[in-house]
């Protein structure tokens, strides 16, 4: 199933999308077991297999469609509870171009799994226009990840039962200033400018995809494809990677983690080809969808 949050009526609104139409979860109140029918897919995530069951009976018997059109879209958890999880450097052929680019050994490549966060102010939805922070950046990134999505608490969670901790997936788009990222060492500050983490349009339930280690990703800047890859070549796989973040450290449910870019980013092309006004960035992951926004002011 595949989980959106939209505004409406003045406030956040749980949806379910199938093609070009948006199911109102929200408004079927009597289905839900309380007074307070789930808002945004956290509140879902929380009511776990019960919740599922019950959307899914609303998707195959509800008359109560909607375009999605006439829906504005919001990040599908729009207010994240912490920082979202970042795993870099996890695609071989990236690591290889930003050791190139930066003068590096092409071939040194990370032993463990490298890991940082963007703050929860950089969280925007799909069509949501992305700033260009033209006076802090020269060098405005972009980076198509897979996104997972934690459905329940755990720690030191092993490689073998990753999976019954993951909601689901959703794609994720880790704009990076790049300039700032190389001048504090450290890359949060470069990761977390504001309005710098398009996430959506909607979360896929982990039913919907049997294998994440095995999906195409790709990205367009306007028409021109930049990044075309397959996250059967990331390094750590989606389970190493929880199994290595949750060691000694709490995942909770509704935590995102972004698992890394394929090559093709801008600053290692030749000349570097940063993200100006009016570029539009369009984000493809099999079984998953299609996430755009436009760079503005």
């Amino acid at each position: 199933m595949h989980f959106c949050t939209f505004y409406l009526s003045g406030q956040y609104q749980l949806g379910a999308a199938q093609d070009e139409n948006c199911l109102f979860i929200s408004n079927l109140s009597a289905n839900w077991p309380s007074d307070n029918p789930p808002q945004t897919i956290l509140d879902l995530i929380h009511l776990g297999e019960e919740g599922l069951e019950i959307a899914n009976n609303l998707r195959n018997t509800s008359k109560e469609w909607i375009n999605v059109e006439d829906v504005k879209w919001v990040s599908p958890i729009p207010r994240l509870q912490k920082n979202i999880f970042c795993v870099g450097r996890n695609y071989r052929e990236h690591i290889i171009e930003g050791n190139i680019a930066q003068g590096r050994d092409p071939n040194l490549f990370p032993t463990h799994i490298e890991l940082f966060s963007k703050a929860t102010t950089t969280v925007i939805g799909h069509k949501d226009t992305i700033p260009s922070h033209k006076d802090i950046t020269k060098m405005l990134d972009y980076e198509a990840e897979l996104a997972i999505v934690i459905g329940k608490r755990g720690s030191n969670i092993s490689a073998e039962e990753a999976d019954e901790f993951i909601f689901g997936y959703t794609i994720l788009n880790d704009v990076t200033g790049r300039d700032i990222q190389r001048l504090h060492g450290q890359w949060f500050k470069g990761k977390s400018l504001d309005g710098s983490c398009p996430i959506g349009p909607w979360i896929v339930n982990k039913s919907v995809i049997s294998n994440p280690n095995g999906l195409g990703i790709r990205l367009w800047v306007n028409d021109e494809l930049r990044q075309n890859s397959n996250t059967s070549t990331m390094i750590f796989s989606v389970q190493k990677i929880i199994s290595e973040l949750s060691a000694g450290l709490t995942l909770e449910p509704g935590d995102i983690i972004a698992t890394g870019t394929p090559c093709g980013v801008g600053y290692a092309m030749k000349p570097p080809q940063p993200l100006k006004k009016g570029d539009l960035i369009s984000i493809e992951i099999d079984l998953i969808g299609r996430l755009e926004n436009i760079v503005g002011d």
